[in-house]
């Protein structure tokens, strides 16, 4: 296979990445429709939206000014077009995460927002990072050189870990494991959420060392302190875990 990927209409090319990222936004979205209408949700209509634009907001933010700390070197270079051009998924979700909570403290929305998205944003990931990978080098998700057998060559030489590929297949088991549990038991309210951004910044904070990135003299990187303050931030999860499951009286 040749990276990137790119789909040839006449003299031009349409990226792969850029189809993979706009059906993962379409599809979520109309999952999310799905799950939406066939569920009793409580909260309206116009909450939701409110909701919606106040993560959109904090994911802009979050993503874009963890991408640019990233690289602490780099920041003499620092722009417009460099806020732009640099975000990452972990600083979105975080500052997604930030926005919920700051807009729903403002309209009095006391219940869980995120448990009607796991199941969208996971499919939505599942996409999006297909085509990161279909990327190549270009999306900079891929790991550092490799001899194991399944190491791909992106198109350097140099055979590396297909980290994308490795959220893919985490993605694929934490929805897996989420709809076993829901087979027998079901989740408090807000827990499912919970279990979502858990697991992905644990999974975030160990792929994190096998990626090219700038580590600090103690050994970790801007992404991965950023994990770490969402995990403590999520320390019930781990502490308490029987109560992720609805109890009855």
């Amino acid at each position: 296979m040749h990276f990137p990927v790119n789909i040839p209409i006449g003299s031009a090319a349409i990226p792969v990445h850029f189809v993979c990222e706009t059906l993962a936004y379409f599809l979520g979205y109309r999952y999310y429709a799905y799950l939406r209408k066939n569920t009793q949700d409580q909260i309206s209509a116009n909450n939701r939206l409110v909701i919606f634009i106040g993560a959109a907001f904090g994911a802009f933010l979050g993503s874009h000014i963890v991408g640019v700390l990233e690289n602490l070197t780099l920041l003499s270079h620092f722009n417009l077009i460099y806020f732009m051009g640099n975000k990452t998924i972990v600083g979105g979700m975080l500052g997604g995460l930030i926005g919920v909570e700051l807009t729903k403290k403002r309209i009095g929305v006391t219940v869980s927002s995120g448990d009607l998205m796991v199941y969208p944003l996971i499919l939505a990931m599942i996409i999006g990072r297909t085509g990161c990978f279909l990327a190549g080098l270009e999306d900079g998700t891929y790991g550092i050189a490799s001899n194991l057998p399944w190491a791909i060559n992106f198109g350097d030489g140099i055979r590396r870990h297909p980290t994308n590929l490795y959220e893919i297949l985490f993605w694929l088991m934490l929805w897996i494991s989420l709809s076993l549990v829901e087979r027998k038991h079901e989740f408090a309210n807000g827990a499912r959420f919970k279990v979502f951004m858990a697991s992905y910044l644990i999974f975030r904070l160990l792929v994190e060392f096998i990626k090219p990135a700038y580590f600090f003299g103690f050994g970790l990187s801007v992404i991965q302190l950023v994990c770490i303050g969402g995990i403590l931030y999520y320390y019930k999860v781990f502490l308490y875990p029987s109560k992720l499951i609805k109890t009855y009286a």
